[in-house]
């Protein structure tokens, strides 16, 4: 066996409230085959806009029913016999050619709410409800916030290593070119599932360097907001979903936006700068191992802080 498969610890899914899409790119008879959390899903968008999620395969002959699916108000029909399943309950509400439904057709329908601009669905490893919440951003449906701007992207690694990068600073200096290692503190709510790092930074502009503070809100294991405050006049915000795929490998969704009265000034900048750093981070991440015990220093005080936090999401000890 090789030797990265010897010191590497797979980590199972956490639980919690990932994205499986943006909301914008499904529209009303929309549908949509997902895979996620290592499972096959159909995602689809009712007649009256519901964005519902269902397990993918058809109990009747095994038909996945997001291939040439199609929206039957408020239901979902199988391309192979014409069965319909309802979003809500996943339960068949139609057979086209006879009238008796057999018990047990239904698959499974997954919880779903709609929010900043996403499409989210909770999971759990048991199978629990869900048993915390995020808050809406009042950027995102702002109209004196600009149009937002979204992109995605994959890697092979898992979403813990991803959002770990928060609890970090120290690779800010090697891998993102900071003069310093910024100050950070982090504030974990007691026996919660949000926590908020702040990290003190000085963004070089053509008026000369500007102190800042870079704040991040961060909610379960992979659903971050990210702020930049103390720029006078200004709102910068970028948010972020990343979920697993499989157990190592991930999707990142990320929205981002200014205020219209600096969109067109530093808006733009912040916009570019965020995007361009987040790339100088995926060649890590796609080569790296997990390790269960890892060596850390005096300086690591904030990654063991956090890999004690997010023991919570796990339903398997890590």
């Amino acid at each position: 066996m090789a030797v990265r498969e010897l010191q590497h610890t797979e980590l199972p899914f956490p639980n919690g409230w990932f994205a499986v899409e943006f909301s914008k790119n499904l529209a009303v008879g929309d549908v949509k085959p997902v895979h996620q959390f290592g499972e096959d899903f159909v995602l689809f968008r009712t007649r009256c806009g519901k964005a519902r999620l269902l397990d993918a395969y058809c109990p009747h002959l095994g038909a996945h029913l997001g291939v040439d699916g199609r929206v039957m108000g408020e239901t979902v029909r199988c391309a192979f016999h014409g069965w319909q399943f309802e979003g809500e309950t996943g339960k068949c509400s139609c057979i086209p050619y006879t009238e008796r439904i057999p018990a047990g057709a239904e698959v499974r329908a997954w919880e779903v709410q709609e929010k900043n601009g996403l499409i989210f669905t909770w999971y759990h490893a048991e199978q629990k409800p869900p048993d915390w919440d995020f808050p809406e951003l009042p950027e995102l449906s702002d109209p004196d916030w600009s149009e937002h701007r979204t992109f995605e992207f994959e890697m092979p690694t898992h979403v813990q290593n991803m959002n770990e990068n928060n609890n970090d600073p120290v690779h800010f200096l090697y891998v993102h070119g900071a003069p310093e290692v910024p100050p950070t503190t982090l504030h974990y709510e007691d026996n919660g599932r949000v926590y908020q790092a702040i990290s003190e930074v000085v963004k070089q502009t053509p008026d000369g360097p500007v102190p800042f503070k870079l704040v991040r809100d961060m909610w379960g294991l992979g659903l971050a907001a990210v702020r930049f405050n103390d720029i006078p006049g200004a709102g910068l915000l970028m948010y972020s979903s990343t979920s697993p795929i499989e157990r190592n490998r991930t999707v990142s969704r990320w929205i981002l936006t200014a205020s219209n009265n600096v969109v067109d000034t530093v808006g733009e900048d912040f916009m570019d700068g965020l995007m361009k750093g987040i790339m100088q981070d995926t060649n890590i991440w796609g080569h790296m191992i997990n390790r269960a015990q890892p060596i850390l220093c005096d300086a690591d005080a904030p990654l063991a802080a956090y890999r004690r936090w997010v023991k919570q999401f796990y339903s398997e000890p890590v």
